[in-house]
């Protein structure tokens, strides 16, 4: 019997995960323990729906944008492909990613992978972003998911969140702080289905890559 390998490309929530700075952290406690006595274990958490690899709605940058539980689903599951880009590279343009073109119109859900984050206890000072003009670019190939092994699409230091809006408005949606170290490139199955949260600005999400 063949098991069919599964690729975890979620981070561990942990009070150790970094959030944004001035966010909340995580924090998970048992409220009941049957090691004192309870008849069951049961957990509480408190987290920023941001904290962890998790997904953006429009609202989290548009005051009138679409909540997390209004987000098409359909966009965060289907075929994928991850892109390696090299660690030399800060600002990703529309030339690298021209190179998978071809299988982007087959996999429209585009994972890119950086490596420039591989601390997840440390919040990083810089980040590669995607030039302005890659969500027209992606738009036009048919794209509808962008994610990211990074905490944002925009800069540490970003105010108006540029890429946000320019993603929106191309009908891409966007996934943040993926874990893709342990992934080669190439074209994958992706599940990454964001919590239905009445009202969120954001979700988080568990995220598994798989192949046929």
């Amino acid at each position: 019997m063949n098991l069919m390998k599964i690729w975890d490309i979620s981070r561990t929530l942990t009070p150790e995960l970094a959030p944004w700075p001035g966010d909340a952290g995580f924090s998970f406690d048992l409220n009941w323990k049957m090691a004192e006595g309870a008849s069951v274990n049961v957990g509480a958490l408190e987290m920023s729906v941001h904290n962890g690899t998790h997904a953006d709605a429009i609202f989290h940058f548009e005051p009138n944008g679409e909540t997390i539980e209004r987000m098409p689903l359909d966009a965060y599951i289907g075929p994928a492909v991850v892109v390696d880009v090299p660690s030399s590279v800060m600002q990703m343009e529309v030339d690298y990613f021209a190179a998978f073109e071809r299988n982007l119109a087959g996999a429209p859900r585009l994972l890119v992978k950086t490596n420039r984050w591989p601390d997840p206890t440390v919040f990083p000072t810089s980040i590669p972003v995607i030039s302005s003009g890659l969500p027209v670019w992606l738009q036009g190939r048919g794209v509808k998911l962008l994610g990211v092994d990074l905490p944002s699409v925009d800069s540490i230091d970003a105010k108006h969140l540029a890429n946000h809006h320019a993603l929106a408005a191309a009908g891409i949606a966007i996934v943040e702080s993926l874990d893709l170290s342990s992934v080669d490139p190439g074209v994958y199955n992706l599940a990454a289905l964001p919590l239905k949260i009445a009202g969120g600005d954001g979700a988080p999400l568990r995220a598994v890559l798989w192949r046929d």
